[in-house]
C-alpha cells in the first residue's frame, strides 16, 4: 500500500536540536514505518528573509531519489518569487510551501494574493503549517503567531482555483474552518491528520465522521514530531481498507489532479 508524508522537513531547526536532518536519517525513518513517499520542505527556508538558496540545496538533497518529492518554498514579498513558482512547476514539485507568519505576510495582502493566482494558474497547492511547534514548546525567541481560522477562510476565498494543504491544526480549528467555509471553499482544502488527536481523545474519528473523510491526508512533521503517532492514529481507528489508503495517498492524489 502507499503512504505519503505530505509534512517532512529536512535541515536544522533554529530553536530546538532536531539534530542535521538529512535525507539517509528520513529515509531509514520512512523504511522504518512503511512510508513509501515524502514530501519534503526545507526547514532553513521556512525562517530565511530569502528562501532560495535553501530551496536550491533542497533540490540538491533530494535529487535522484524518487522517494523523496522536494517543495519548494516561496517569499512573495520578494524579487523573482515568480520564477521560483514557474521553476517547481517545470520540475514537477508536488506543491510550493509559503509560511505567511513566518514571512511577516498579511494574508489579505497584494503578495498572498499573488501568490494564490500564479500558483493556481501553474496548477500547484500551496502547503502552510497552522504552527510549528506548540505555543507551551516554543524558545522564547519564536515569537512567531499561529495562522487563525478566520486567516484560512481569508486564503480560499481570495481566489477560486487557490488549493490549501494545511498542517499542525487541530480539531477546533478544522471544525471553524470547514463549517464557516462554503461546501466548495472546503474542498479546496486538504487537512494533515499530524496534530489532531487520535484515541482515547478520538478527534479524528469524530472529524471523519462530520468533515468527510475525503478532507484528510497523511502527515507526521517530522522531525519536530514523532512520525509513530500518525501511524498509530490510523491503527487504533476502526477504518475501512479504502478509507485508510483515501487518508494515506488516495486523497491527495485526487486533490492534486494525479489519483492514487
Amino acid at each position: 500500500m502507499t503512504c505519503i508524508d505530505v509534512n517532512a522537513f529536512l535541515g536544522v531547526y533554529p530553536f530546538h536540536d532536531v539534530g542535521e536532518w538529512n535525507t539517509d536519517i528520513l529515509l531509514k525513518e520512512m523504511e522504518r514505518l512503511g512510508i513509501t513517499e515524502s514530501w519534503v520542505s526545507s526547514l532553513p527556508a521556512v525562517f530565511s528573509r530569502d528562501p532560495a538558496a535553501s530551496t536550491a540545496d533542497l533540490f540538491l538533497a533530494t535529487s535522484g531519489n524518487p522517494r523523496l518529492r522536494p517543495v519548494p518554498s516561496v517569499h512573495p514579498g520578494i524579487s523573482g518569487w515568480q520564477d521560483v513558482v514557474r521553476d517547481a512547476a517545470a520540475r514537477h514539485a508536488p506543491c510550493l510551501r509559503c509560511d505567511p507568519m513566518f514571512h511577516d505576510l498579511a494574508v489579505d495582502g497584494p503578495e498572498i494574493g499573488a501568490l494564490l493566482a500564479l500558483s493556481a494558474a501553474q496548477r500547484l497547492p500551496v502547503v502552510m503549517a497552522v504552527r510549528l511547534e506548540d505555543l507551551r514548546q516554543r524558545h522564547p525567541e519564536d515569537v512567531t503567531p499561529d495562522l487563525s481560522p478566520a486567516m484560512i477562510r481569508t486564503l480560499i476565498r481570495r481566489d477560486s482555483s487557490a488549493r490549501l494543504i494545511i498542517t499542525h491544526a487541530d480539531r477546533e480549528f478544522i471544525e471553524q474552518v470547514h463549517f464557516g467555509s462554503t461546501t466548495q471553499e472546503a474542498s479546496r482544502i486538504l487537512w494533515d491528520i499530524a496534530w489532531i488527536w487520535g484515541p482515547p481523545e478520538d478527534h479524528l474519528e469524530i472529524l471523519i465522521a462530520t468533515v468527510g473523510v475525503d478532507r484528510f491526508t497523511f502527515g507526521t512533521g517530522t522531525p519536530l514530531r514523532l512520525p509513530e503517532t500518525s501511524i498509530a492514529k490510523l491503527d487504533l481507528l476502526r477504518l475501512s481498507s479504502g478509507d485508510r489508503h483515501r487518508i494515506e495517498a488516495g486523497n491527495l492524489g485526487v486533490f492534486c489532479g494525479n489519483p492514487a
